[in-house]
């Protein structure tokens, strides 16, 4: 688009769209003092007459990216909406998206995976007993050879493997306790609301009145 032409100039014409609708507009113009007006008015490119080809060529590049980077957001935009309708949610954002992807992953692995320090450390799911909180670490109480188990003693916090378990498979039960459901095998009510699990292990458990609320995931 030049800038000065008959009747309107081509920053009037660019008003005048509405901003769905916006083209990607290079302008062409023997006037280098509307540079600074053309690129707030969003353009692609500025060249000057006599237009030199290396110039349209850079130019015309640099429409083609942006061409390919609207598309790209428009599917994009697209598909986050359409993993809002299916999960009958307001559209997500991309983040958003990413992240619900990515916890929805670890939850559907049948392991656990802990960063110790240097080194990870993967958990069978069905083997874990209960987690419990000891100050900075943890406890993940396993199966083992013998009838007490085996415990992994690692440095994460309660919050960090929270988020990577299926809180219907994993419930909390206590402000440091994480329990697999399906090693339940007895509920016993107990003083002031609260109650005791007994596991299929033979370890006890105290589910505190805050909690009382995950007894349908334990039943």
């Amino acid at each position: 688009m030049d800038v000065q032409m008959p009747g309107i100039d081509g920053f009037e014409t660019l008003r005048q769209i509405p901003a769905g609708s916006m083209p990607l507009v290079v302008f062409v113009t023997a006037y280098d003092h509307y540079a600074i007006r053309a690129f707030e008015a969003a353009a692609t490119g500025y060249l000057l007459k006599p237009v030199e080809e290396g110039r349209l060529a850079q130019a015309l590049e640099r429409v083609r990216e942006e061409h390919s980077q609207r598309a790209s957001r428009g599917h994009c935009a697209r598909l986050l909406g359409l993993l809002g309708e299916l999960s009958g949610r307001p559209p997500l954002s991309l983040d958003e998206a990413l992240r619900a992807d990515a916890l929805e992953q670890l939850r559907r692995d049948d392991r656990l995976a802990v960063r110790d320090g240097l080194r990870t450390v993967k958990v069978e799911l069905s083997s874990i007993r209960w987690i419990d909180a000891a100050g900075d670490y943890m406890c993940i109480h396993t199966d083992g050879e013998g009838p007490q188990g085996r415990t992994l003693i690692l440095r994460a916090t309660l919050r960090e493997l929270e988020r990577q378990l299926d809180p219907r498979r994993f419930p909390r039960i206590h402000r440091s306790t994480i329990v697999n459901a399906r090693r339940v095998v007895e509920l016993r009510p107990h003083n002031n609301g609260e109650g005791y699990l007994r596991l299929d292990c033979g370890q006890e458990l105290k589910l505190s009145r805050s909690h009382r609320d995950k007894l349908q995931l334990l039943v």
